[in-house]
């Protein structure tokens, strides 16, 4: 019945062609195809900014780590060894203050707290380090995507940068290289 009617009313129905998809990058090259993701175009890939030149071995580290959890460990060291940043992981403050002691004169440039990571008490820590430091050293906490006041807490208390967990792995390489790279004396990066 619904047929006959469209057909009296001068609509046409017909079976719809899905050729246009392919066409709009909606094929994912193995045949199926589904809705296209919007941002996750393959005619923009994401790259890796250039690795600083490789550090010298005595070279003292500018970039500190408060992270625990085993798989932004290891994507924080991989993503460090592949930008030569050396980037290293503290637990405690007591820690940070014995490896900042032994770096000389050089205050970090870079500290990263996760910011669920509840031994290093990042809350607390924070201003503590802000204070001490003052503006030489940026602060950068990373966190799940609905911690909406845990993000909140983490600005008030004065962590310079606060990003979801994602975020933070796609802009760890370019973090890395800026806080990485090592002041001449006039203080523009080398």
């Amino acid at each position: 019945m619904g047929r006959v009617r469209q057909e009296h009313q001068g609509i046409f129905t017909a079976p719809m062609d899905h050729s246009y998809r392919a066409n709009m990058g909606m094929d994912n090259g193995n045949g199926n195809r589904g809705p296209r993701r919007p941002g996750f175009s393959a005619s923009y890939p994401v790259v890796d900014p250039e690795p600083l030149p490789a550090p010298r071995e005595d070279a003292a580290s500018r970039v500190f780590a408060f992270v625990e959890d085993l798989f932004f460990l290891s994507k924080i060291q991989d993503t460090g060894r592949k930008m030569n940043v050396k980037v290293e992981f503290v637990k405690n403050e007591k820690e940070l203050t014995e490896r900042m002691n032994s770096n000389g004169e050089e205050k970090p440039s870079l500290i990263i707290f996760d910011l669920n990571n509840a031994n290093a008490k990042p809350l607390t820590l924070i201003p503590k380090l802000k204070s001490k430091l003052k503006k030489g050293t940026s602060i950068i906490g990373f966190l799940s995507h609905v911690q909406g006041d845990l993000k909140q807490k983490a600005h008030e208390v004065g962590c310079d940068m606060v990003l979801p967990r994602s975020a933070f792995s796609q802009n760890l390489p370019q973090l890395l290289r800026r806080h990485g790279a090592i002041e001449d004396p006039e203080g523009a990066p080398s």
